[in-house]
């Protein structure tokens, strides 16, 4: 026995020996493996010039340790490229190595991915694992595009019609280039403002900026521009506006002159700012009865003539010509009198005209095009008769009056009136014309020609100014007028014209100043002095006003008339007062136009005196005088005063000699009395004296005056200088002449200015009169010239005289002589004498005198040819042999020169190529001077006999050496009747059938000759035996038929066998014709014909050969004698087969299905061809396509034909799309076959255009396929590849809601397909593409629609504008129904708030207890985040993550979006998808109408990778595992509304949303993280130890999942909000079982139940069950504190106190005054009451389950709390069927409030907790306050079931506690109504709440709680309303700390309660 127990016992440790040694080689066996599940390889982003050590993975998750003392694995790295990747090891981090050097993704670098090998040493087994890591660059914009000209230049016609595209340069290689990849590549192109060519960017457009094809916008005008510079600018497509890169080029865009304007007679005078001429009248005078040959051709005055006013068509062939006409004209009879040449306009008389019948003749002329050019131009021919001169002319009137005003500029009119209001008309008459035509006289003036002109035409005739009057100098003009015809003069008539004044002249005083005496006996009133100014303009402009500006103090007055300054009333004058006055006088002219002056009189007042002389006002008077002053004019007003009122006398005594002046003796007014001219005196100086009779009574004055100098001479030419000049030419700058000219004026009156007024291009002049060359003359363009130059003074109004030079250009020899032509070509005969001349040679020299000598230059010509020296003959020196050239022309080029012997100019050269003529140097030799040949006697016409040839030696090629045969028909007659001989090759045949007596010999002549010059020739003769009949073989059948031959027969294949037979011969066979490709070969002695190369059916399909025998004796003498039995036919028939595959007419086919077509409806039709015949190109169809919807297939074809039709509906699956294949298979379904590929998109009419054109529907269907494909090609130039599909062809639809049907015109409705995108097209973008080619598009029509035919407009589809117009038309009715439902709306807005916080409050909780999982050691347990670019599935199964065999990934480097497409179902990126769930590589160009990827499935797809949460923009994304993760997903994954996980408890930029304030530790933020970390390590490590002690076998332990966030397929979020349609698939998302019965998605998040149902397993839970740890949180979990289970409750206790860590493991929830026995003898209680469970769950499945409640403080990863399913054998009735997720998600929900629940009740016993945890709240919409209420409202209810609130009676318990934590006592009647079955209305609470227990209750628990919460519901809800009031204030505590932290969570919240309403049972 005791052996026995030995052996046992020893047995048992060998045992335990190898466990643990097959564990530590299990674990041995984990290194180098990766810590995490998913993909094999690891992929990461990086943009392109990342900085040196950035971070490419932070963990490459391998198992092991790499560092250490004692390290288990090595790592490395291989295949490390250039060294861009470096290995940490021990962190296991990869970082990027770019120092020194830049990673570029673009070329040259071009580096678009790094691929490294990460190799793993396990060094305890020795074993090696390569970990892939592929490092993806994306590229950034940092290349701006290239245009690869600088610049671009086109040419247009003026014609081009608007829309014209007319340069289309920057397609293809020829635009603009971006190295950058995906739209930073991509350019588009514009038009931008050029500042210097302000209407290029109005006139050009691109409005295809892919293409960058320009499109005329503005119709051209070559007239008014020709060239414009259009700046194109090239921008890249970057996502981001503001970081798109830009350059630009210039199109230079030259406008060509077309014909669109007509002719124009000229010369042209154009109208004021138009291009339009003005009428032109063409003169012509005849004299009556003159015979027309003296006057034709007519002298037409201007000469007719007309010119195109397009000048400059190119090229100048295409300018049409003028053809001229008479149009119509008065009389009617003019055709019989005048011809216009039709195309010189030349006007003839045809015979004389009695000016009786005629006087003139009116006639319209039109000039026209010579190609129908519909714009002439008309002018007016007036021809006048002319009546014999006998009379004189006549003036109407004797005598003319005239006015003007002095100020009249030149060129003014003479006015009949003084108010000048008309002209003074000279109407003047020849009675030899009639009154009504302008005589044509000549007017001239008498006198004053210099000031007046008359007009020289018409009747009236108009007077003038030629210069400036002035009516000071002189009033009145008047001259006489005289009219002349040429013969006979009138009689003259008087004209006066009399200047009328004008004020140019102000008033001008003697003195500038006054000085006066007065005394103080002067009384008021007496006179001081008497002031005059002088005006010398009349009337008004001459009347002056005096008065005293400053000075007078109020003692003086002065007359405003007279200027007499009297003494003031009043006034009493003292000694020694002196004034100084200022005086103005001013004329009476308008105010506008007054004029004035002033003056100072100084006063001095002095004592009495009785006895004084007259005094003038001052001693000296000083003035200037116009010599031009009129005569009468007052100078000057000299008047003196006397004291004593003595009449004064006053006298010029001296100065004045010749009296020009007159001084009034009684007034002292001096006045001019003659003429004065300053050129002869300049100055007077006037003594005057004033006497008053006495003898001492007289003063004296001085009168200076100068006379000042007006422009009265012009510039007077020196007549003694040389008049006639000249000038050698070719000099610049040459002296030529001077000219002098002299102005007796003054001043600028009298400086000289000379100018040119003609020529002055060519000549200059300086300014002392010397003329210079400007420019090179040359004498032999023009040598000879009258320069015109012009002398004006510099007055204002200058005057100028003109001088006219004659210039003689002097010539110099400047030129070479030049050869008439600049090269001369002769063909010269062989063999002609030496002396024979053969080409004249001619130069000129335009040079005078010159001596033109000619001469050869090649000094190798010298020996050949002479040249003679004056006369340019060139001839041989010696005879020229054709044969002596060696090249194949005998050619000889030269060069000639001619030279001026006078001359020093360079010769003119010249080529001269003389070509040697071949004159036949040889006739032609017969190889043979005698032929012999055999025939049959039977021969047939044409039978060859034999062959003779002969050769030419003269040189190959020309006509000499051609040889050409004839028969000599003299010699032998009749052999020459039936033989012939080929003119060509020489074969000698017959030339009839035969019929000859055997062995008759006959002789034939054959002449060879050439065709040279002269034609030679040489003669052999022919032999010709006739055979007997018997040695000529025949033929056993004259046609042989053999079967076909297999065109894949191999060489050799024996066709058949040919049988010939002749007497005692020997055969021979040959194929003479048919075999020219060699392809069958003949045995010649069995005469079996066999093939000899491969036969092809299709290239050729039979054979006609003819073969022959002949006698083996005819065949040695190398003869043949073809006759009818020696010959035969051989058919040779080529079987087909099947050796060539189906080909499909195109690769892929693209079609479109429309969204409401019917069952069987028509696709598209697909059609192979096959080169082979009869079945073998006979097809038979089939499509393979993947399952799309519950294993249906969505299309079929007709085997036959090839029809697509569709197999299901397509109902709301636009812009939806399926790709598969389409096999064809000849010879009906057994043969060969081909694939293509078939896309057919989903769509409807929001994708189509409808092109309207004006043909019936019948004509556009005949054409249909042509018509789509000019629209293809048009969108295929914007999209390549792209595919137009026809919908419908109909009538024209219009009217209202287009109802009305037009079958004159057509509707063609189409659509079209992007294989890009695989999606129709967007209609607005198509319509972009069509309109704007639309009369290109037009111009194609036309062949197919017929003359008139074309596109009149594309429009939207009907039903898309019925629905706009619907839309627009909502009418009073709708109004009012719609006021209504947001009336209602608004009324329900408080309960759907109460039912969104509700949600919120529960989707927080579920967020919260699926984090907490993943720290549980669940199925697939999370690790930290891995770097991971796998996104997306291929064709695996969709739970393809969870085992690796299945996994089938699709890199993103290696794949473009387009490949990553789904191949049937519906597709997710329909118009309503927010964003795409895909996270594109950068470079991708995101999708512009959703996504093109796979749809993930939810029901496994996601099992490991965390939870789903619901995004801002409406998207699924699924949240990483952990802190970690979620950190590195909201900081790197762009903005932080795409990164915020959607739930309580998420972060927004890396800080927790959530929170409370924990009261017994403060409010710092700080605190709260660093204590949430430590409770956080704490559950996770006790989690590993329960699961550690008892872990499954087999099971390897998973590491955590490796996400980064992805977005995943944005579900149709607004119906999942908006109703119950579509909330099954939210549901799916919510709650999913997968993988069986082990594990479930809830919410997202992936769970695995554990089987393991062994007894030591269950004993740990129970043992767990009873542990109660409970610690303060103050420090950090240790190892030790895992481990203190094993110690007792005190040791238990003591460890609390110090950690401040309180972690309750129960299985049921405690009153205050329970222990764990009460509660287990409670469960007990009501364990067998299960059935009444079911009931209150709603019907649906309960599972039995363990929950594991962790309620942890916050950290950076927010609180979490953790459902743990788990299965075992004893739930509810053992049921392990799976309902679906509805049942999983209703189970997860129901332990999740459970749990809840139960930590209420133990946190009542911690009486400090209690108060921590009423304070903390999640992040949920209702806020702090109401996470607070539902906390103490959960307390109260817990209390009031004494500890039995378990079950689903308790969770419709704590959902009345949210709600009355939400509405007050509203809120409590609503739990009444619902209390059983609230769960499917209402979500839990209590979400993040921070508490310190972690309970555990069993199954029996749960029962027993459901069964007691059932039979007291009202004892329960009494409980919530105590809640309610508990916890107010608590609420308001904590609700202002909240509202702090954004509003943010609002949103996530509100995306949470949808969720969790579409679940079921919600």
């Amino acid at each position: 026995m005791l052996q026995r127990f030995c052996l046992w016992k020893w047995l048992a440790v060998g045992i335990a020996i190898a466990t643990i040694l097959a564990g530590c080689l299990a674990q041995n066996d984990e290194d180098c493996k990766l810590a995490r599940t998913g993909p094999p390889a690891t992929i990461v982003p990086i943009d392109e010039e990342s900085q040196n050590g950035t971070v490419l993975v932070d963990n490459m998750l391998i198992k092991g340790i790499a560092g250490g003392p004692d390290p288990t694995i090595e790592l490395s790295l291989k295949d490390n490229v250039d060294y861009w990747v470096i290995l940490d090891p021990i962190s296991q981090r990869l970082y990027l190595n770019s120092t020194g050097r830049i990673l570029d993704r673009d070329p040259p670098m071009s580096i678009q991915s790094i691929v490294v090998q990460v190799q793993c040493v396990n060094k305890k087994v020795g074993t090696i694992i390569n970990h892939e890591v592929r490092i993806v660059v994306r590229d950034r914009n940092d290349n701006s595009p290239q245009f690869q000209q600088q610049r671009y230049h086109v040419a247009v016609n003026e014609l081009t019609p608007v829309g014209t595209t007319i340069f289309t340069g920057f397609s293809g290689n020829n635009g603009a280039t971006d190295i950058d990849d995906g739209p930073n590549g991509q350019i588009e192109y514009v038009i931008r403002y050029n500042p210097n060519d302000k209407t290029s960017n109005r006139t050009f457009d691109i409005p295809l900026t892919l293409s960058g094809a320009v499109v005329l916008r503005e119709r051209l005008n070559y007239e008014e521009k020709t060239r414009y510079f259009v700046i194109v600018q090239a921008n890249d497509r970057a996502q981001n506006l503001n970081e798109r890169r830009t350059s630009t080029t210039t199109l230079t865009v030259d406008v060509l002159d077309g014909d669109d304007l007509g002719p124009m007679f000229l010369p042209c005078v154009l109208v004021n700012n138009t291009r339009d001429c003005r009428p032109l009248t063409y003169q012509v005078s005849l004299p009556e009865l003159t015979d027309p040959a003296r006057v034709n051709p007519i002298s037409v005055t201007p000469p007719i003539q007309a010119i195109d006013q397009d000048r400059n068509i190119q090229p100048p062939s295409d300018r049409p010509g003028i053809l001229y006409s008479i149009l119509v004209g008065t009389p009617e009879d003019y055709p019989q009198y005048f011809h216009m040449n039709l195309t010189t306009a030349v006007l003839t008389l045809l015979k004389p005209i009695n000016r009786d019948l005629h006087q003139k003749f009116d006639l319209v002329i039109k000039a026209e095009q010579d190609n129908g050019h519909p714009l002439p131009a008309f002018a007016n021919l007036h021809i006048e008769v002319l009546d014999e001169n006998n009379q004189k002319p006549y003036f109407t009137r004797s005598m003319y009056e005239g006015f003007i005003l002095e100020s009249s500029p030149v060129g003014t009119t003479i006015s009949d009136n003084q108010n000048l209001t008309s002209p003074l008309q000279i109407v003047v008459l020849d009675n030899d014309v009639e009154e009504t035509r302008d005589p044509q006289l000549h007017l001239f003036l008498n006198d004053y020609s210099m000031f007046f002109t008359v007009t020289q035409s018409g009747i009236t005739r108009y007077l003038t100014l030629l210069q400036p009057v002035d009516r000071e100098v002189q009033q009145l003009y008047t001259f006489s007028m005289t009219a002349s015809d040429g013969v006979q003069e009138s009689v003259p008539v008087t004209v006066n014209i009399l200047v009328i004044d004008a004020n140019d002249n102000s008033p001008t005083f003697s003195n500038i100043s006054y000085n006066v005496k007065i005394y103080t006996d002067m009384r008021p009133g007496e006179g001081v002095i008497k002031l005059t100014a002088v005006d010398a303009d009349e009337g008004p402009n001459g009347q002056i006003v005096y008065e005293i500006l400053a000075g007078d103090q109020g003692d003086f007055i002065i007359n405003d008339r007279t200027g007499l300054i009297t003494i003031a009333p009043g006034v009493v004058l003292s000694v020694g007062q002196s004034y100084a006055l200022t005086v103005k006088a001013s004329d009476s002219a308008p105010p506008a136009q007054r004029r004035s002056s002033i003056t100072t009189v100084y006063v001095e007042v002095l004592p009495p005196n009785n006895q004084s002389p007259p005094r003038f006002p001052q001693l000296m008077y000083s003035l200037e005088v116009s010599e031009a002053m009129r005569i009468g004019a007052i100078l000057l007003n000299l008047q003196a005063f006397d004291r004593e009122g003595d009449p004064i006398r006053y006298l010029i005594q001296n100065g004045d000699p010749q009296q020009v002046f007159n001084l009034s003796q009684s007034s002292g007014l001096l006045a001019l009395g003659r003429p004065l001219d300053r050129e002869s005196t300049d100055r007077y100086i006037l003594i005057v004296t004033a006497s008053d009779g006495r003898p001492d009574g007289t003063s004296t004055a001085t009168v200076n005056i100068v006379v000042t100098d007006v422009n009265d001479n012009g510039p007077v030419f020196d007549m003694f200088l040389p008049k006639n000049l000249s000038v050698q030419e070719e000099e610049a700058n040459a002296f030529v002449g001077q000219v002098r000219a002299t102005d007796p004026d003054a001043g600028v009156n009298g400086q000289v200015h000379y100018s040119l007024a003609n020529f002055n291009h060519l000549f200059r002049i300086t300014s002392n009169g010397s003329i210079y060359t400007a420019v090179k003359l040359n004498r032999e363009v023009r040598d000879y010239y009258e320069l015109t130059v012009e002398a004006t003074d510099r007055a204002v109004d200058p005057r100028r005289s003109t001088l006219t030079l004659a210039i003689k250009v002097l010539d110099i020899d400047d030129n070479s002589p030049v050869f008439t032509n600049a090269s001369y070509t002769v063909c010269v005969p062989e063999n002609l004498p030496p002396g024979t001349v053969f080409l004249q040679l001619e130069a000129k020299d335009v040079d005078l005198g010159s001596d033109v000598n000619y001469r050869i230059r090649t000094q190798e010509a010298l020996q050949y040819f002479a040249l003679n020296k004056y006369t340019g003959e060139l001839s041989l020196l010696k005879s020229l042999d054709y044969e002596s050239f060696s090249d194949t022309e005998a050619t000889f080029t030269f060069l000639v020169e001619a030279f001026d012997s006078k001359g020093t100019m360079p010769p003119g050269l010249a080529t001269v190529t003389v070509r040697v003529k071949d004159m036949n140097d040889y006739s032609p030799v017969f190889s043979k001077k005698l032929y012999r040949g055999m025939v049959a006697p039977d021969a047939v016409k044409g039978t060859i006999i034999t062959t003779v040839s002969a050769e030419d030696h003269d040189p190959p090629g020309t006509p000499a050496s051609r040889v050409r045969y004839k028969v000599d028909v003299v010699q032998f007659p009749y052999s020459a009747s039936i033989f012939d001989v080929d003119e060509n090759s020489g074969r000698v045949v017959t030339r009839v059938n035969l019929n000859e007596e055997p062995s008759t010999v006959f002789k034939l002549v054959v002449i060879a000759y050439d065709d040279g010059d002269p034609v030679k020739f040489n003669t052999t003769t022919v032999e010709i035996a006739v055979l007997q009949p018997s040695v000529i073989p025949r033929f056993t059948q004259d046609e042989y038929r053999p079967p076909p031959v297999s065109e894949s027969a191999p060489k050799g294949t024996v066709v058949t066998v040919v049988t010939a037979a002749a007497l005692n011969q020997t055969i021979v066979y040959s194929i003479v014709s048919g075999n020219e490709e060699d392809v069958f070969a003949i045995n010649n002695r069995t005469g079996v014909i066999s093939v000899k190369k491969s036969l092809d059916y299709e290239s050729v399909k039979s054979y006609d050969l003819r073969v022959q025998a002949d006698s083996l004796q005819v065949v040695r003498s190398n003869l043949r004698v073809p006759s009818k039995s020696n010959t035969a036919k051989v058919f040779i028939e080529v079987k087909d087969e099947n050796d060539h595959v189906p080909v499909f007419t195109k690769k892929l086919y693209i079609g479109g299905v429309s969204e409401d077509a019917k069952m069987f409806s028509s696709v598209l039709k697909v059609k192979a061809d096959d080169k082979d015949t009869g079945n073998y190109s006979a097809m038979q169809y089939r499509l393979i396509i993947p399952p799309i919807k519950d294993g249906k297939e969505g299309f079929v074809i007709e085997a036959y034909t090839g029809l697509i039709k569709t197999a299901m509906l397509f109902k709301n699956m636009r812009r939806s799309y399926f790709k598969f294949q389409v096999i064809a298979t000849d010879n009906y379904g057994k043969g060969l076959n081909s694939k293509a590929e078939v896309l057919v998109s989903v769509v409807n009419q929001l994708d189509m255009q409808v092109i309207v054109s004006n043909v019936p529907p019948t004509l556009v269907e005949q054409n249909k396929d042509q018509l789509i494909g000019i629209l293809e090609r048009y969108v295929q130039d914007q999209i390549p590849g792209a595919a137009v599909v026809v919908e419908s062809i109909g009538a024209r639809r219009f009217g209202d809601g287009y109802s009305e049907e037009d079958y004159t015109k057509s509707d063609l409705m189409v659509y079209a397909i992007d294989p890009q995108t695989n999606r129709a097209i967007m209609r607005n973008e198509l319509f972009k593409f069509l309109d704007g080619k639309l009369l290109d598009i037009n111009k194609e029509f036309q062949p197919y629609l017929g003359q008139g035919g074309r596109i009149l407009e594309i429009r939207t589809p009907d039903v898309v504008a019925n629905v706009k117009k619907q839309a627009q038309a909502v009418g009073y009715t709708e109004g009012a129904l719609l006021a209504l439902a947001v009336i209602i709306i608004l009324c329900c807005m408080p309960a759907i708030l109460i039912v969104m916080v509700s949600y919120r409050q529960r989707q927080a909780e579920c967020a919260k207890t699926a984090r907490i999982q993943m720290a549980l050691p669940a199925g697939k347990p999370a690790t930290t985040a891995a770097n991971n670019l796998y996104e997306e599935l291929g064709d695996s199964t969709m739970r393809g993550y969870a085992q690796q065999e299945q996994q089938q990934l699709l890199r993103p480097s290696l794949l473009r979006p387009e490949e990553l497409s789904m191949e049937s179902g519906i597709d997710p990126g329909q118009e309503y998808y927010g964003q795409d769930y895909y996270s594109y590589e950068h470079g991708y160009e995101l999708p512009q109408y959703g996504s093109r990827r796979r749809l993930l499935s939810p029901s496994g797809m996601y099992d490991e990778y965390g939870e789903v949460v619901v995004e801002n923009d409406g998207g699924y994304c699924y949240s990483p595992h952990g802190s970690t993760a979620e950190e590195g997903m909201s900081q790197g994954r762009g903005p932080s509304s795409r990164g915020i996980s959607q739930r309580a408890g998420a972060q927004i930029e890396g800080r927790p949303l959530g929170g409370g304030m924990d009261l017994r530790h403060g409010s710092g933020r700080a605190y709260r993280t660093s204590q949430g970390k430590r409770k956080l390590k704490a559950v996770m490590h006790l989690s590993r130890v329960a699961v550690s002690a008892r872990k499954p076998e087999g099971r390897k332990e998973s590491a955590r999942s490796p996400w980064k966030k992805a977005k995943i397929f944005p579900m149709i979020l607004q119906k999942v909000k908006g109703g119950r349609k579509d909330s099954s698939y939210a549901k799916l998302m919510s709650a999913r079982q997968v993988d069986g019965e082990k594990s479930m998605i809830i919410r997202g998040s992936y769970f695995q139940k554990l089987t393991d149902d062994r007894p030591s397993m269950r004993k740990l839970n129970h043992v767990l069950k009873r542990i109660s740890v409970s610690r303060k949180f103050q420090e950090p979990i240790s190892k030790d504190s895992v481990h203190a289970r094993g110690k007792g409750e005190e040791e238990y206790e003591r460890e609390e106190a110090k950690s401040g860590v309180s972690i309750n493991i129960t299985a049921e929830s405690e009153h205050e005054d329970s222990d764990y026995e009460k509660k287990k003898k409670k469960r007990r209680k009501y364990i067998s009451d299960d059935s009444s469970v079911k009931s209150s769950s709603s019907g649906s499945e309960s599972e039995d389950k363990d929950y594991l409640k962790v309620t942890l403080d916050q950290d950076e990863a927010t609180e979490s709390t953790v459902d743990s399913d788990e299965e075992a054998g004893h739930d509810f009735g053992d049921s392990d069927d799976d309902s679906g997720s509805s049942s999983s998600s209703e189970s997860e929900e129901d332990s999740s409030e459970e749990d809840n629940d139960e930590e209420l009740s133990d946190s009542d016993e911690d009486g400090s907790l209690s108060k921590s945890s009423s304070v903390r709240s999640s992040y949920s919409k209702s806020g702090p306050s109401e996470s607070s209420s539902r906390r103490s409202t959960e307390r109260s209810s817990i209390k009031s079931r004494g500890g039995s609130c378990h079950g689903r009676a308790r969770q419709s318990s704590q959902k009345s506690n949210i709600s009355s934590n939400a509405s007050g006592s509203d809120r409590d009647m609503s739990y009444r109504k619902t209390s059983g079955s609230s769960y499917k209305s209402k979500t839990s609470s209590a979400s993040l709440e921070i508490e310190d227990t972690i309970e555990e209750v069993s199954e029996d628990d749960e029962q027993a709680d459901v069964e007691q919460v059932s039979t007291s519901p009202d004892k329960t809800a009494d409980n919530t309303n105590k809640a309610v009031s508990e916890t107010s204030a608590n609420a308001k505590t904590a609700s202002a700390e909240e509202d702090k932290r954004g509003k943010s969570a609002i949103d996530v919240g509100q995306k949470e309660k949808d969720q969790v309403d579409s679940r079921p049972g919600v």
